[in-house]
């Protein structure tokens, strides 16, 4: 070290003043870092408090009411028919069996069910990257990469894990997959990187929460699979033939569970058809929902393919994205719904790239590349403030496109019991069998219900224009209908009607009847 003056003390060499510098750069940007992940962490705090309703969050308070009232034989968890359905996961199950030990209300039990999704999430990402690097500030740059750096363009869709969809869909099961499937390819890579040390236990043991994922949400477990499929051709060293003899048994484990699960079967669902014309929005405006990933995350993937042809997180983006371009060129619009094994190990590699580039300028550039796409990014998403904050506290430039309270229905709980019949419009139907109630209608698609198209067109036909009196009251009495619940200028039997009692209009400005006749 130099020697000091009378005047002037002593300086740093250029090494001790480098790793200085560099120390107080990283610590600087790992409180930043950890300081926004607070902040994130405190919004959805707000949101699970509020619990924003809409989209599909009935059909899964309805399917745990159903299976909390008959865990063993649960019905539809729509309409009053005797079917099985692929909603019956084991994740439903589990929180069926929490909402019967705890006697908790079921809109509880979905902010449970948001919580601890939101906890897995959060851990799984973290757990995840910590298997790529050993840089602290990558894991929680990570969690904050796949919550925004997504386009300049919100987008909500089940199993689309941006800040603003999360805001939507934190209580769906797709959430609790693409969680705990986090931590499944984290053990994953832990259990190859241990080579013939793994035991068969836990490569069984991988095998069922394999399973658990594939029939807890379809699609989100098959953006895991695909990234299994990802760490396996990246696994170093290459598996040993021991190694590969307990892959199969572990594949072998979770197909037999697939096979056994008692509310439904899981193999039926590949002869399913009709999914295309509702996914189809999936492949628009792909750069203003996916730019920002596109062009930073991207970027990241092709250093890590520069330096490894087998990177997992590579793989996994390509499998994926050869997936979703087969979709496009096929018509399987469907495919889209594994958008987010495109996206994921993209903004991963972005994280760890941050927090891994070695010179200094490469370092500050990407570094501020990233920082501005995660801003870009948290003002694409900015709706999911309407999420936290009343719309009167927001700007008109904020408020634009954000969350606005949907329709209710606890006032109808008042009035009706567990298990009667409505005939409504679909939208209420999408809400009603969250208080334990049945419709006629059927507000999604149901593979398993052979009536499906029936109720639907009786639905139409009873509030349609025309409809005579006589069949009204034949479509009542078919479905055992209890009340009706419509419009004031809804076409359908009138309110002096001998057939209805009116009971209360709502604040939504429908209607309860009573059907007596």
């Amino acid at each position: 070290m130099a020697r000091a003056t009378a005047d002037r003390p002593a300086r740093p060499s250029s090494e001790e003043s480098s790793w200085r510098t560099r120390l107080f750069s990283e610590s600087r940007v790992l409180a930043a870092v950890h300081g926004a992940l607070l902040l994130v962490v405190t919004a959805f705090v707000f949101m699970v408090i509020r619990l924003p309703w809409t989209g599909d969050l009935g059909v899964h308070a309805a399917t745990i009411q159903r299976l909390r009232h008959d865990l063993v034989h649960p019905g539809n968890p729509m309409v009053d028919s005797a079917t099985d359905s692929p909603y019956y996961s084991p994740w439903m199950v589990f929180l069926s069996l929490v909402a019967k030990a705890t006697d908790l209300d079921t809109f509880h039990i979905l902010r449970l069910a948001a919580v601890l999704s939101l906890v897995l999430l959060f851990t799984g990402v973290w757990f995840l990257t910590r298997t790529f690097t050993d840089r602290r500030v990558a894991p929680p740059l990570a969690v904050l990469c796949v919550l925004f750096l997504w386009g300049t363009k919100g987008f909500a869709w089940s199993g689309f894990l941006g800040f603003g969809s999360l805001g939507l869909i934190m209580a769906y099961p797709s959430v609790f997959t693409l969680a705990l499937g986090m931590h499944f390819l984290a053990l994953l890579r832990l259990a190859l990187r241990r080579g013939s040390a793994t035991g068969w236990q836990s490569y069984l043991g991988l095998g069922v929460l394999w399973a658990v994922l594939m029939l807890s949400h379809q699609f989100s477990g098959v953006v895991i699979t695909l990234g299994a499929i990802g760490v396996l051709g990246g696994a170093r060293p290459w598996p040993v033939k021991e190694t590969w003899f307990k892959l199969i048994g572990a594949v072998v484990a979770g197909l037999a569970v697939l096979a056994l699960w008692p509310y439904y079967s899981f193999f039926s669902l590949f002869g399913i058809g009709g999914l295309e014309d509702i996914h189809k929005v999936l492949y628009n405006n792909l750069f203003p929902v996916y730019g920002l990933v596109m062009v930073v995350g991207v970027v990241a993937l092709g250093m890590r393919f520069a330096r490894d042809r087998r990177d997992p997180l590579v793989l996994w983006f390509l499998v994926a994205l050869a997936m979703v371009t087969a979709g496009w060129f096929l018509d399987k619009w469907s495919y889209g719904r594994v958008l987010p094994a495109v996206v994921i190990p993209a903004q991963i590699a972005a994280a760890i790239a941050a927090a891994e580039a070695g010179r200094k300028l490469v370092k500050v550039l990407f570094g501020t590349a990233l920082a501005v796409a995660l801003a870009m990014g948290l003002w694409g998403q900015r709706s999911g403030l309407g999420f936290i904050l009343r719309q009167d506290a927001l700007s008109t430039t904020i408020t634009e496109g954000t969350w606005q309270p949907p329709r209710t229905y606890h006032w109808v709980a008042e009035h009706a019991k567990y298990g009667d019949v409505f005939m409504t419009d679909w939208k209420a139907a999408q809400k009603l069998p969250a208080f334990g109630f049945y419709t006629v209608t059927v507000p999604y698609p149901d593979f398993f219900l052979p009536d499906e198209d029936e109720r639907v067109a009786d639905t139409k036909r009873y509030f349609t224009e025309g409809t005579s009196r006589e069949e009204r009251l034949e479509l009542l009495q078919e479905y055992d209908v209890k009340w009706v619940l419509q419009w004031k200028d809804q076409p359908g039997l009138p309110e002096g009607d001998p057939a209805l009692r009116k009971v209360e209009t709502g604040p939504n400005g429908q209607t309860l009847y009573r059907v007596v006749g």
